[in-house]
Parts: C-alpha cells; structure tokens; sequence
C-alpha cells in the first residue's frame, strides 16, 4: 500500500494523548510557580492552587490510567504507547491529586510568609513533601528508561500523512531525539527533588526547576500543537 494510501479504523484506534500532553506540560510549569513562589516567601492563594491541581490531576490520572490498563490501546497498534505515556501520566496525575488534598487540607503550612515565618513554611512543606519525592525519583529514572527506549528504537516518529510533524518522517531519529530530550529534562528534575528536598539545597532546585520550566513549556506548546496535527493525521486517513 503506498504510504498516500494509508487508512485507519479510528473507531479501534483511540488517540487522547493532546489533552495528557497539555495537562502535563501545564501540571510541570504548576509545580515550578508554585515551588517558585514558596523559595520567594510569596503570599500563596491554596484553594487556586489545590483546584488547579485537582483538575490537572484529574485529567492525567484519569487518561492515564485508562491507558495503562488498556492492552494494547487498539488492536495492530502500539503497544508500548501505553508505557511511554499512558504510565508517566497516571503518576504525575496521582501525585498532582495529592498534592491537591495536601493544599487543601494543609494550606496553612504553604499560604502566608514573611521575613520572619518564611523559612519555617518552607521546612513544614519540605517535611510534607521528603516521603512522596522518592516515588518522583523513581518516576525519573522511569524517564530516562523511556528517553533510552526511543532513541534506540526510534519511536515517536510521525506517518507522513500527519501535518507538520509528517515532513521529518523520512528522518525518524529527529522526533525520536526531540521527544526523548523532554523525558531527560523531566527525568532529571524528578532525580533530583529527594536531594533537594534533604537539605532545601537551593542549586538542586534551580535546577529542577529550570529543567521541568523548560519541559512543562515545550510540553505545553507541542501538545496544542497537535491539535491540529493528530486532527490532519485524521482527516487524512480516515
């Protein structure tokens, strides 16, 4: 078949991963503002931010862990589409869930800081914080697994048929290379947090939060992105 050809069943061929990669991206640059804001000693609204994360955290624990428990995602497809994101989904919604009830239930701890208070808030949140940060760690090493996994094989490469995406098809590695770089960045935020979070050493979180900003914004950019592209890819196979 000619690859102009092509056709797809996309009533068994579900493809949701715009809307995991927007709340993903958002989710990240979230967690940035917000740690932002608490090493600034800034004022912190926590009911926003707790229905911010609640509703992020409903969309990827949701979407994730459909996908996760669904194999394969259709019948002749892709298989490792439910690790490579429907996995990393359902932790980083799980976490942003919880994060969302300790917001909630716990804001006083992150809501008000002055010159005098501002280190004691911190410490209180490092303390909440140190036991969940080694399931982030591990969720790191999981993206370093992933980002390997796709340069090896070359995953992520679009069909020609989808808009934009589709014009580096005949060069596999170069998506592959793109989308394995955003799961290193993530990665190495997410290795990096329970040594932050140790001693609240400032470096470490400079980092983290300059990596998952970087991510969260990339993240954020290509999942809107394909809106219309996996819409092109749509039309064009149908």
């Amino acid at each position: 078949m000619a690859q102009d050809d092509l056709k797809i069943d996309w009533a068994q061929m579900p493809t949701y991963n715009t809307i995991m990669a927007l709340a993903a991206g958002v989710g990240l640059l979230l967690v940035v503002a917000l740690g932002w804001q608490m090493m600034k000693d800034k004022p912190i609204a926590t009911e926003g931010w707790s229905v911010a994360f609640g509703i992020l955290g409903t969309i990827l624990a949701v979407t994730g862990l459909h996908m996760t428990l669904t194999w394969p995602l259709a019948p002749g497809g892709f298989a490792f589409d439910n690790i490579i994101f429907g996995e990393p989904s359902l932790g980083f919604g799980v976490l942003m869930l919880g994060a969302a009830i300790i917001l909630w239930r716990r804001g006083e701890v992150f809501a008000e800081a002055s010159l005098e208070n501002g280190g004691l808030r911190t410490e209180q949140a490092r303390r909440l914080l140190w036991p969940i940060s080694i399931f982030v760690f591990a969720l790191g090493l999981a993206c370093f697994g992933i980002a390997a996994a796709g340069w090896t094989y070359t995953l992520f490469a679009a069909p020609p048929q989808e808009p934009i995406s589709g014009e580096f098809a005949e060069y596999p590695w170069l998506e592959a290379t793109f989308i394995s770089s955003l799961y290193v960045l993530v990665g190495i935020g997410s290795v990096l947090t329970p040594f932050a979070l140790l001693k609240l050493n400032r470096v470490l979180l400079a980092i983290i939060g300059v990596a998952w900003a970087i991510a969260g914004a990339i993240f954020t950019l290509f999942g809107a992105l394909n809106y219309f592209t996996h819409i092109g890819l749509i039309v064009n196979t149908m």
